[in-house]
């Protein structure tokens, strides 16, 4: 089991840090994400700035308290990403119901509206971030092999979950008017290259 808790704390801590990081990558970066809080129109105006600030510092406590080597930190960590994925899980079922069209920004820029795929992967994380917890309590005799694996295994799942909405994008059709088409293969006469 606590294979399995040090796999979720480097999934759990890699998302949280991508999110943390490309929130605070500039002043740009940081307006953008205020005006998507802004724009899931869950909140009052004059919140989603103070509301978007507390979205960063908690996301920042998470990192650390995932990083820390004390023993309790990492389930405390684990604990409060999973209320944090709660609370926007419920954010942005609430902002899907009211027909806003925002952008998820979890990750810096995006072009893909908040939807079903991140209420999805929302749900799964805090499930993720409960189980890591629990495995977290454990004890017992760890190895180098089965750090490594967890190790490599969480930060793998992490950069899966922070590239979802470009990987699932890739399966997308493209819409009619998209204006892409393949041209025609030129005529060609068969030749043959041993005449």
């Amino acid at each position: 089991m606590l294979y399995l808790a040090l796999g979720i704390r480097c999934l759990i801590g890699g998302v949280f840090l991508v999110s943390f990081l490309t929130k605070i990558s500039g002043r740009t970066a940081f307006d953008q994400f205020t005006a998507s809080v802004h724009g899931m129109r869950v909140l009052p105006a004059a919140l989603a700035r103070p509301v978007a600030a507390s979205v960063v510092a908690a996301e920042f406590a998470v990192c650390a308290l995932l990083a820390a080597p004390a023993r309790p930190a990492a389930p405390a960590g684990l604990l409060i990403a999973a209320g944090l994925l709660a609370a926007f899980t419920i954010g942005i079922a609430r902002a899907v119901n009211r027909g806003a069209r925002e952008p998820c920004r979890c990750f810096g820029a995006s072009r893909v509206p908040l939807g079903p795929r991140h209420l999805a992967r929302n749900a799964v994380l805090t499930l993720c971030a409960v189980l890591g917890a629990a495995a977290g309590l454990g004890t017992g005799p760890v190895h180098a092999g089965g750090v490594s694996v967890a190790v490599i295994a969480g930060l793998l799942l992490a950069w899966l979950v922070i590239a979802s909405d470009t990987i699932l994008d890739l399966f997308q059709p493209l819409p009619k008017n998209a204006g892409h088409r393949i041209p025609p293969a030129p005529n060609v006469t068969e030749t043959s290259w041993f005449s």
